[in-house]
């Protein structure tokens, strides 16, 4: 295993062992590579003020593509940049000094107020940008939601980010594509790595198998995926994770594969590499994806971590609950599938035995003739927690209710389904009666809490109310 991180800061390579493996690559920039234009603002991946590019080559060994995506440096620990390459707000100018395409048009629209936010900003753009030409504004709405300014400066920025992406990208990170993506594969030997650090020892696997042996032979470690909510745990409770295993390298937890009419989901996938997958699916489904967190967490999150952190305000498992998806679970060598409902059996708890992990994720296509409904309900619509969200997948034949799958989550300890209300639907004319019949039977279902989001009688009436507007939309 090799012992240390390889990658390029700019055009730069990097070697870099013995540093702690939870050391978050904001800390790193500003704190030993003296790069203060990432700055810290909430360190939870809420405000996009430490808004970084990561680089890796896109295709095989021979396209010489390039990919940029846009990603929060507070919640990126170091091991995640082998391979890659980072880029700041200060590796954008020219060496002539020179402003990029769209620092200039930040200029020229007046985008910057007070400043503090806007290197985030512009390296957002700077992602959207390399994504290519004739950017809407809704778009660029889309792509910016995750970064905030106080200065009230969204209407210039949007004015900038219009005007620099109209165009395909041309710049001079296009034109070095080729020499970027032959220095990183000159730098990645596909080597599995351990990193030491005092009191810390981190190991990143390259292959499915590995990681299992690693996972039995340290079942009390912490699996790291994207971070975006371990992180937290570092960034905010300043715990010290004595032993992670890391699954950046594991190409195979990212794989797609259909099986008939069901679509077996690496637990490693982003929601943004499964969105197109899951969209494909049912276009609910990807609206729901499209309000987790912003691009920055998407780009990072996985569909794994969603469900293995076993947090009952998760986006995904109320719709994959609705949908009938199972878990491919592994110990070893062994698999074992499960039922999504059966896996979580308290706050953070789960049905994962010691030394096992989530393989992948099963879902089932909704057959043509199904009805698939997703509400979130929240207090703001972009990048914010659910206080309840209902995900339904109703089967109409004649005008009878033949199938039912309501789930939850927002409500309790665990993402649920609500097996009375179900039973109240099912056999019975798809009418008014029928949901109001359901709607009285969640009463018996749920157990909602009370928390700030809202009370226990608020989220229960809620979730009626959600049924009720099922019913309303279908009928309409």
């Amino acid at each position: 295993m090799r012992p240390e991180i390889r990658f390029l800061l700019g055009d730069r390579p990097v070697r870099l062992a013995g540093l702690s493996p939870t050391l978050t690559v904001l800390a790193w920039l500003r704190e030993q590579a003296r790069l203060a234009g990432t700055k810290e603002g909430c360190a939870e991946g809420d405000c996009g003020a430490c808004t970084v590019v990561l680089g890796e080559p896109q295709g095989g060994p021979g396209s010489g593509g390039m990919r940029y995506r846009a990603v929060n440096a507070c919640l990126l620990f170091m091991p995640a940049l082998d391979g890659r390459q980072l880029l700041t707000v200060e590796h954008l100018r020219g060496a002539d000094g020179a402003l990029h395409p769209v620092q200039q048009a930040m200029v020229e629209h007046h985008g910057s107020q007070c400043g503090f936010c806007t290197p985030g900003f512009v390296m957002a753009l700077f992602a959207l940008y390399q994504g290519g030409g004739g950017v809407t504004r809704a778009a660029a709405a889309e792509a910016l939601a995750g970064n905030l300014c106080r200065c009230t400066g969204y209407r210039p920025i949007l004015d900038a980010a219009v005007a620099s992406c109209a165009a395909p990208a041309e710049d001079r990170f296009t034109a070095a594509a080729g020499d970027t993506a032959a220095a990183l594969r000159a730098l990645d030997d596909g080597a599995s790595l351990v990193l030491d650090a005092p009191g810390q020892r981190c190991f990143v696997p390259a292959s499915l198998d590995e990681l299992a042996a690693l996972r039995l032979e340290h079942p009390g470690a912490v699996l790291l995926a994207g971070g975006t909510d371990l992180g937290l745990r570092v960034t905010k409770r300043h715990e010290v994770l004595e032993t992670v295993i890391s699954l950046e390298k594991v190409a195979a937890l990212r794989e797609v594969v259909w099986q008939g009419d069901t679509v077996r989901l690496g637990a490693g996938l982003t929601y943004a590499e499964a969105l197109p997958t899951l969209a494909g699916l049912h276009p609910e489904f990807a609206a729901l994806v499209r309000r987790i967190g912003a691009g920055q967490v998407r780009e990072r999150g996985t569909l794994g971590g969603n469900l293995g952190n076993a947090s009952p305000i998760g986006d995904t498992p109320p719709a994959l609950l609705a949908l009938g998806a199972r878990l491919v679970l592994r110990r070893g060598g062994e698999q074992r599938e499960l039922p999504l409902e059966q896996f979580f059996l308290g706050y953070r708890q789960t049905a994962l035995a010691p030394g096992e992990f989530i393989e992948a994720i099963l879902v089932p296509r909704p057959a043509p003739d199904a009805v698939v409904r997703i509400f979130k309900v929240a207090k703001r619509f972009d990048q914010d927690i659910s206080t309840c969200c209902g995900a339904f997948q109703l089967r109409i034949v004649d005008g009878v209710v033949r199938q039912a799958r309501l789930a939850w989550g927002g409500m309790a300890a665990v993402p649920c389904r609500s097996p009375n209300a179900e039973a109240a639907l099912l056999g019975q004319p798809w009418g008014e009666a029928a949901v109001r019949a359901a709607m009285a039977a969640l009463v018996d279902d749920l157990r909602p809490l009370s928390d700030f989001r809202g009370s226990a009688a608020y989220r229960l009436k809620l979730a009626q109310n959600l049924l009720l507007k099922l019913w309303l939309g279908e009928a309409a």
